[in-house]
């Protein structure tokens, strides 16, 4: 019955969204607009229809979540994806764990953003209706595919009596956080889209689009980043090789929309405040989306082989992408047919915060190039019989790893510089600012490597070239910034702007040493033995035996002394556990966190009755990459907090005006029915 209601739910959402298309296309087609009165009333029931979406489709995959908590397997995707022994938080997740489940949280996701979009009152009636027909548009769009092509409520022709279970790799907590997180921030620039096609769809072009822009793609951004961050944190712990980014397909297509966003989020700002860049305003967000659209194509393919992948069927990977090209392609073409009404004017002053956008943004896209490029050459390759061959690491860490350091170095001059609307910082000072900082970043870049190295001598650390280049940017980064804020008059914006530039920072920081400073051991280990692992003294203690709902586990009981005759000292507690439904293996590390990295310790495969191959790894400054990503984060949440804050006094403001204005009238009328 609960499948029923969900389907239902599903139906009303397909029937609502192409109903409001198909009116709002008619009424294009027959060159009726908004901005006549009778069509308010069509925007009146566009607005109440998002709500409706929203909370159909916010319905329909509540029910699919009770289906998976209440066991019901005559649901197909509730039987392949569940087992009445699975713990009920990693049940509901199991509700976006799949193909069609988080297809259907991609509607939901959707319906929720044209949601917000239809609360917001915007100053012009035509940009409010072509932007939530646009929306509506995309709903349907993707609640069609889903109903169509991957729908969650098919039933099972014979009833089974227990599940397949959740793959063990993801009953973790980061299934609970990274899939939602990310699919908000995916499907966050659909809104970015959705108003400047709206705009573009206007008799007249407005700014108000670039305003409203601004606010979308600074949360969708932030949802992004978080869901990247947590991703890369669950790869990290879970899949038990020590490594939190290894260039995989999947991780690849979501650090291309994250490339374009950045790029996209800082070109709205001059976009808006300077009258410039607005082609690449309209263009960013038509490829954001777009590349959004791409990752999902990655997943559900089958053309690219991933650890992530858990769709294969290319006839449901093809349909995305043929979808993903309708909207570029319809976009662009817009974009070219009003490119005349397009107001934007030349960047002219280099020196000013104007330019150092065009020239970060450049090599933001340039860097998605790289990573667009590595990710599909191979398939590409095989596809027209040339035969097999791989893209990995070298090839990302020898092109993008440049790109990504000049782009963080060229942030380091945003406090120094001005935008062109403003007084310029005159050259001499500019000069003696630069060479103050830049000496005293690559000093202490160079004492901070030279330490290190010295610290860290008894596992083979040496002088490094880029860990030298990387500190040196970092710290130019956050030196550049701190004197910004000393010297100019204290802006919260700017402290905000600051937090996370430094944050990104500190990210490339940690990536840098993490890079060159690990180092790894595999030992025979047992109860009572012990070895030295660079500075740590490891003593295997003991190995317990543990039953859980679905799964047995080993668990090694491993010491870890650091420090002084290992004063300092961390209990280590790796697993391998077998989960019975599945017959899947897994191994569970143990990380061990000190100021300057973990001690990441694996159990390998038994070499006699009590001793195993026991990995262990430094992963120097891992958790300061997490950090930075933390930083990101609060400047988002504080930059958001302002924004709302800004709003309320605007919004308090306004009603004064119009109290003023109502008072006015009423006097006069008085004055009126006096005389």
């Amino acid at each position: 019955m609960i499948g029923y209601f969900g389907l239902l739910c599903l139906l009303i959402v397909v029937s609502s969204s192409s109903l409001m298309v198909l009116s709002g296309g008619l009424k294009f087609v027959t060159g009726q607009h908004i901005s006549k009165q009778p069509e308010f009333r069509f925007l009146q029931a566009s607005v109440s229809l998002s709500y409706v979406s929203f909370l159909f489709s916010f319905a329909s995959i509540a029910s699919l979540a009770y289906a998976f908590a209440v066991d019901d397997f005559s649901l197909s995707y509730v039987s392949q994806n569940s087992n009445s022994l699975l713990d009920v938080p990693y049940k509901i997740a199991a509700t976006w764990g799949g193909h069609e489940g988080s297809m259907l949280f991609w509607v939901v996701t959707l319906a929720l953003w044209g949601a917000v979009i239809a609360r917001k009152s915007f100053q012009s009636i035509a940009l409010k209706h072509d932007t939530l027909w646009i929306m509506h548009l995309l709903v349907a769009i993707f609640s069609w595919f889903t109903f169509l092509a991957s729908n969650p409520f098919e039933f099972n022709q014979i009833l089974p009596l227990e599940g397949r279970d959740l793959n063990p790799m993801l009953q973790d907590i980061g299934l609970i956080i990274h899939p939602p997180m990310l699919y908000l921030g995916y499907v966050g620039f659909a809104s970015v889209l959705a108003l400047a096609v709206g705009c573009l769809l206007s008799n007249t072009l407005t700014d108000e689009w670039i305003k409203a822009a601004r606010v979308y793609c600074l949360v969708a951004w932030g949802f992004l980043t978080v869901g990247i961050a947590i991703g890369s944190w669950w790869a990290y712990y879970e899949l038990g090789w020590g490594g939190w980014w290894f260039w995989d397909p999947v991780e690849n297509a979501s650090l291309l929309p994250w490339l374009t966003s950045t790029a996209l989020l800082h070109v709205l700002v001059v976009g808006s405040n300077q009258n410039q860049m607005r082609y690449w305003c309209y263009s960013l967000a038509f490829i954001t989306y777009c590349l959004s659209i791409l990752g999902t194509f990655i997943v559900r393919s089958g053309v690219l082989t991933s650890v992530h992948a858990f769709a294969i069927d290319p006839g449901k990977g093809f349909s995305l992408l043929g979808i993903l090209t309708v909207i570029f392609v319809s976009a662009f073409t817009l974009l070219i047919a009003r490119a005349e009404s397009v107001d934007s004017t030349n960047v002219k002053g280099m020196l000013s915060k104007n330019f150092l956008v065009v020239v970060c943004a450049n090599l933001f896209v340039l860097a998605m190039v790289v990573v667009l490029f590595g990710t599909f050459y191979p398939m590409v390759y095989e596809m027209i019989g040339l035969g097999n061959i791989s893209v990995g690491a070298p090839y990302f860490n020898l092109l993008f790893a440049p790109l990504a350091v000049l782009a963080l170095f060229m942030s380091g001059f945003a406090p120094l510089l001005q935008w062109e609307s403003t007084t310029q910082l005159k050259p001499t000072n500019l000069k003696r600012a630069l060479l103050l900082l830049l000496s005293c970043s690559l000093i202490l870049a160079g004492i901070v490597i030279f330490v290190y190295s010295k610290f860290e001598d008894v596992a083979g650390a040496e002088l490094k070239l880029w860990p030298l280049i990387t500190t040196f940017v970092a710290i130019f980064v956050l030196l550049s910034h701190f004197y910004g804020l000393v010297t100019a008059r204290f802006n919260l914006r700017k402290l905000w702007v600051s937090i996370a530039h430094v944050g990104v920072a500190v990210a490339a920081f940690g990536i840098s040493m993490n890079s060159y400073y690990s180092y790894e051991l595999t030992r025979k280990l047992g109860p009572n033995s012990s070895m030295e692992f660079g500075r740590y003294q490891v003593s295997y203690l003991k190995t317990e035996l543990l039953i859980a709902n679905n799964y047995t586990s080993e668990q090694a009981h491993i010491l870890i002394g650091a420090g002084e005759n290992g004063v300092t000292s961390r209990l280590a507690l790796p697993e391998k556990r077998h989960y019975q439904v599945r017959v899947m293996n897994m191994t569970e590390p143990s990380m061990s966190a000190f100021w300057n990295g973990d001690v990441y310790i694996t159990l390998g495969e038994k070499v006699d009755a009590t001793h195993y191959a026991v990995r262990m790894q430094f992963k120097a400054f891992v958790r300061w990459i997490w950090a930075g990503a933390a930083l990101v984060v609060l400047a988002v949440l504080g930059l958001l907090w302002q924004a709302l804050q800004r709003h309320r006094i605007i919004e308090i403001r306004n009603k004064a005006k119009r109290r003023t204005l109502d008072s006015h009238v009423v006097g006069s009328k008085k004055v009126a029915n006096h005389d």
